[in-house]
């Protein structure tokens, strides 16, 4: 499992390359929530345009020189991706990243722009998985996974530090799901410091992989995954991501596509802030008034990414009816 004290470790191993991202107030959005206190936690202004990095750092700078030696692979939609390509690139590691050809344009071009060899694959999110397996035996490449990983969750757990620190009096933590890296870990370290705190993880409709393995009793695949928030959609969860959102985590609540497009507008809106799909996950669902919390609450959102193309931007909040 993954201790409050391998968070505390982790900080210390990436903090002197990346930044305690800021914590809006958005009294807006609070207000069309239930009137709740409502604050962003705005990874998306992180290295990348994403929380990702934090994981992936942690992990590299804490693996043996001869693995790191051989290079590394990982799969991802986009963000993890460019997470994993700028820390390989800092430490010096060549970096393979196997990317469906579908992912937006933008991320496979900043994943490339970070120095990483993109492989793209034409098929489906499991016939990427297989692929990733084939080349990482192949070239004998270290698996930086993009979720169920201790050394990763430990590194996005510093969201959760960082969220206690800049608002002590957070009743809620909303937070968006794919893999379960980031929730893993925000809940780790948030309900050690705080025990009363409440966690919700957000999911979106065309992706349930965490609702569909809290269900069954333990972590599952999807047969497939459709939905506009790509950066939410790997077809299954890992065990660990799993069993430490059943201890930390209330629920696992469930948005649709429009919903999620909603948040993004207002977001952009009221905040001021940009934010892709996966990024206004969890502030769809507070807008959606499906998060049980109470008026007057001080709740804190996580707007985990804001890299997405404009134009497909334009095109998903342009169909929304006014």
């Amino acid at each position: 499992m993954v201790s409050l004290s391998d968070i505390r470790n982790a900080r210390k191993t990436i903090s002197d390359a990346l930044m305690a991202t800021p914590m809006f107030s958005a009294s807006r959005l609070g207000e069309a929530s239930g009137g709740i206190e409502l604050f962003l936690k705005a990874e998306s202004l992180q290295k990348t345009g994403s929380f990702k990095p934090r994981g992936a750092l942690n992990l590299i700078r804490n693996t043996p020189a001869d693995e790191l030696g051989r290079g590394v692979i990982t799969i991802s939609a986009g963000n993890h991706a460019q997470g994993v390509a700028w820390a390989a690139g800092a430490a010096g590691v060549n970096a393979t990243i196997v990317m469906q050809s579908t992912a937006s344009p933008t991320k496979i071009a900043a994943t490339r722009g970070y120095g990483a060899d993109v492989v793209l694959i034409d098929g489906t999110i499991s016939e990427a998985f297989e692929e990733l397996h084939r080349l990482k035996e192949e070239r004998n490449l270290t698996l930086i996974h993009p979720f169920d990983d201790p050394l990763l969750i430990a590194g996005h757990g510093t969201v959760g530090l960082e969220i206690v620190e800049q608002v002590p009096d957070v009743d809620v933590i909303v937070c968006p799901i794919g893999g379960g890296g980031l929730i893993s870990g925000v809940a780790t370290a948030a309900k050690a410091i705080k025990p009363e705190v409440r966690v919700f993880g957000i999911e979106p409709a065309g992706a349930p992989a965490m609702r569909k393995s809290w269900d069954a009793g333990s972590a599952q695949q999807l047969d497939s995954v459709d939905t506009i928030a790509d950066g939410l959609a790997p077809p299954m969860v890992g065990k660990l991501n799993y069993e430490l959102t059943r201890q930390y985590v209330e629920d696992i609540i469930i948005v649709d596509d429009t919903e999620i497009a909603i948040a993004m507008r207002e977001i952009m809106i009221n905040a001021k802030l940009y934010a892709e799909p996966g990024g206004a996950a969890a502030t769809a669902a507070l807008l959606a008034g499906k998060v049980p919390t109470n008026p007057g609450d001080t709740v804190v959102s996580v707007l985990s990414g804001g890299n997405l193309d404009i134009s497909k931007m334009l095109d998903v909040i342009g169909k929304l009816p006014e």
